[in-house]
């Protein structure tokens, strides 16, 4: 293992010599919260934390339907100790980029995968300053969306989406539903339906696929999701 500072005031990354690394600056405008992403991570492990899911189905299953296939390029955006990068590799793709605000959340996913870590692009970075350095077939967000409660801060993250999808791609977004809970982690949300979904995002993705989700975090209690995938015009 050795330890990359970005000289320009970036983070720092723990990385194999072999594994694919991209520097990214912090969030300049919300230093708080990758300290506060990196505190609950430091508290919990990957499976305490009440989004925590063995076997992600319905994002499996919704990558599955884009239909590209194993060849596609993904990036999944606050994947962090996730187990969705696990199942990806094991269904044979290759093109697979987890991007996350805390370092301690993705050595939890690189530790857990060990010598398959060298196969995923580890991005730290919040995700609303991401620059990206290629563009995907597929965009995947599990549960970071909703916590951008500022109309500035979803613009920054569309215009980071934007960059970063293939005309032709699809978006593939989770979010607390219109009558899930108001607060995660200690920070409120906002809910959505499929159609307020739909018109936050804008007019270049077409609403293809809506699923529900009654998921059960480790703790107890219910947490109601809304999964949307959107389809961009080629």
């Amino acid at each position: 293992m050795i330890w990359i500072k970005d000289n320009q005031g970036g983070c720092t990354y723990k990385c194999q010599m072999n594994t694919p690394i991209v520097r990214q600056p912090p969030g300049c405008q919300h230093p708080d919260w990758k300290d506060h992403w990196e505190s609950i991570y430091a508290e919990k492990n990957p499976a305490e934390v009440s989004w925590y899911q063995s076997h992600p189905q319905h994002s499996l299953s919704l990558i599955g339907d884009t239909g590209i296939g194993t060849t596609a390029s993904i990036i999944d955006v606050g994947g962090g100790a996730s187990t969705l990068v696990d199942h990806l590799l094991m269904e044979g793709y290759r093109d697979i980029t987890v991007l996350d605000i805390a370092r301690s959340a993705i050595e939890q996913a690189e530790n857990r995968l060990g010598d398959r870590s060298q196969q995923v692009t580890w991005v730290e970075s919040d995700v609303t300053s991401y620059a990206p350095g290629q563009t995907f077939d597929i965009w995947h967000d599990r549960a970071v969306f909703h916590f951008l409660t500022l109309e500035h801060d979803r613009e920054c993250y569309l215009k980071t989406l934007n960059k970063a999808l293939k005309p032709g791609g699809h978006v593939i977004i989770a979010t607390f539903s219109d009558s899930g809970p108001n607060q995660c982690s200690g920070l409120d949300v906002v809910r959505y339906s499929p159609e307020a979904l739909s018109q936050a995002l804008g007019p270049t993705l077409r609403l293809a696929e809506i699923l529900t989700e009654n998921h059960h975090p480790p703790s107890g209690g219910l947490q109601q999701f809304v999964y949307c995938r959107f389809s961009r015009n080629a």
